[in-house]
């Protein structure tokens, strides 16, 4: 068993991300960005079939490969234009609500409830994974790359977004001075992540560190979309919400000081997007 970065309650996970399927896409366009930059890089090495207009067949799409699988499909946004680029693709998600909402795309993913740390899928029956800001919530990394790895194809590609740990570092700074509790989620450094890339089997990953600057005019639209995603889960230790208002007036008063000339508030994400393939 690989090494324990965090503890994470699945269960609670999986119920926070559920109950916020319904309205996850209205406060995920940071989300929705971060996947279209890492499809854009798929799509460089992996075209996608176009549909056949004039009855000739699609010579790209006999060549696709046989099956792929989106890690952390969530509410299904990226599954139509996978499903371009191969002949069987799966959705793979840790909550059911996200897959409820996921069916609705009409994709003809093969949607299925799952761990990434425990895939449920075969040796070796996989061509590509896509996964984007999934593989932090993950309790060992380094077991979740051991399971992509052993799912791959030789020669299979896993293409991966993943949040870093200079994430949210405004907010995590804002709220040292309100108290000394964990408030914002870990997430493992660049030479961490490479480290666990490589204890599960993968050699030679490209990784690449991109920050992305979101704006916000006031602190409470941050929060928001915070619990709009369902990712107001703190991994390791069971901490309650803002208990008061002085709390968050605090907060917000701390936050003040990453307010930019354009009179907006700054949250930092660092992200990398990744490909490794299985030798």
């Amino acid at each position: 068993m690989h090494e324990r970065f965090q503890s994470v309650d699945k269960a609670q996970l999986a119920r926070r991300f559920g109950a916020a399927a319904r309205h996850y896409d209205a406060h995920a366009c940071f989300q929705q960005e971060v996947g279209l930059a890492l499809l854009k890089r798929m799509t460089n090495a992996l075209p996608a079939s176009e549909p056949d207009h004039g009855g000739q067949g699609d010579t790209l799409a006999d060549a696709l490969p046989g099956s792929g699988l989106d890690l952390g499909c969530g509410t299904g946004f990226f599954l139509p234009q996978l499903a371009r680029r191969c002949h069987r693709l799966h959705g793979l998600d840790l909550a059911p609500g996200m897959l409820q909402q996921a069916a609705l795309r009409g994709s003809g993913a093969h949607l299925l409830c799952g761990d990434a740390e425990q895939l449920p899928f075969a040796d070796k029956s996989l061509d590509w994974v896509f996964s984007s800001l999934a593989l932090q919530w993950c309790e060992r990394p380094a077991q979740a790359f051991a399971e992509l790895h052993r799912v791959l194809k030789p020669g299979g590609q896993l293409w991966f977004s993943t949040l870093l740990s200079d994430s949210l570092w405004q907010l995590r700074e804002a709220w040292r001075t309100v108290d000394d509790s964990a408030h914002v989620n870990r997430f493992l450094s660049l030479p961490q992540l490479h480290d666990a890339i490589a204890a599960g089997g993968f050699t030679a990953p490209r990784l690449e560190s991109l920050t992305w600057s979101l704006a916000y005019p006031e602190l409470t639209g941050l929060l928001r979309d915070l619990k709009g995603i369902g990712a107001s889960q703190i991994n390791d230790e069971r901490q309650p919400g803002l208990s008061s208002r002085q709390r968050l007036q605090r907060l917000s008063l701390a936050y003040e000081a990453y307010r930019q000339p354009d009179g907006r508030l700054t949250a930092s994400y660092q992200v990398c997007l990744g490909q490794v393939g299985r030798r």
